[in-house]
């Protein structure tokens, strides 16, 4: 079957985006008068009953398993859900300009061993209307496969690169770089595996034992969204009745740009998400196909 063609690209596109043209008055007025995306920061902080999770992980990790699912694996799945479904979500502003991305991408960071002197290596991840929890899960097992036997991608490469040049160089070289990610320009050899270029850039603080918390947005790329996941813990729930039990909870931290959807909008966004953690099952259907959640 021949591939669909892509849309063709017009003035004032990005290689990796489409720019909106036709915006409201009031994302084009914030675009020019906060057009940094530090400024534009919001949080949100949700917490995730892991019932259904651990439950759902317990029967998906048969004995002979060789890459076990995580409820990290969950939390990627149901985040380009989410995103995949929810299209403003993949947005992002540069430049004073708005713009829709391509495609649903992920990144997060790989450590080769839990130690102090580990290095940390990038992983990023495009996800497809197509794909389901089962292809996700096992393209972050190749992935992490990748990285601890010591592969590099291009961006670990292009970053050990400015790191032999003399400082003065390095600096000067890096204004430069600096000018063309601002116009869209920078070369893919620089940034085809830079998480600040995903849709989502993921950081797994519980793995290494750490709250959740904020972590701020950055001018550089086009990341408009930062999850912190945070440490599984046990916390009291009350039921209608007033009665307490200890439930394994996880925090999520997410810092958001908030020019790039309004608060209706990152809501429903947020109740989606939480309802796909709460059901994974859902997440075995391709990322496209629609889900009834309230």
């Amino acid at each position: 079957m021949a591939e669909t063609a892509k849309p063709k690209k017009r003035w004032g596109d990005r290689k990796d985006a489409k720019l909106l043209r036709h915006e409201d008055a009031l994302h084009f007025i914030m675009g020019v008068i906060y057009p940094n995306r530090p400024d534009n920061e919001a949080y949100i902080s949700e917490r995730i009953d892991l019932t259904a999770i651990n439950a759902y992980l317990e029967k998906k990790n048969v004995p002979d398993i060789d890459f076990k699912y995580t409820f990290f694996h969950l939390i990627v799945a149901a985040l380009v859900k989410t995103v995949t479904l929810r299209p403003k979500l993949n947005r992002f502003f540069v430049n004073g300009n708005y713009y829709q991305r391509d495609k649903v991408t992920t990144a997060f960071v790989v450590k080769k061993e839990f130690s102090d002197s580990s290095e940390e290596k990038m992983a990023f991840l495009e996800a497809k209307p197509a794909d389901t929890l089962e292809t996700l899960h096992n393209a972050i097992r190749n992935i992490v496969r990748a990285t601890r036997s010591g592969k590099q991608n291009t961006t670990d490469d292009s970053m050990d690169l400015f790191n032999r040049l003399p400082r003065w160089l390095a600096k000067a070289l890096l204004h430069f770089v600096m000018f063309l990610d601002k116009h869209g320009w920078v070369p893919d050899s620089l940034i085809a595996d830079d998480p600040n270029y995903s849709t989502v850039f993921i950081s797994n603080l519980g793995s290494i034992r750490l709250k959740c918390g904020y972590h701020h947005l950055a001018n550089w790329g086009t990341a408009s969204i930062f999850v912190i996941i945070g440490e599984k813990k046990w916390t009291p729930v009350y039921n209608k009745d007033g009665f307490v039990k200890m439930t394994e909870t996880l925090d999520l931290g997410l810092t958001v740009d908030e020019r790039i959807a309004d608060g209706y909008y990152y809501a429903k966004s947020i109740r989606l998400l939480k309802y796909l953690l709460e059901h994974p099952e859902e997440l075995e259907k391709p990322l496209s196909e629609e889900v009834s959640y309230e």
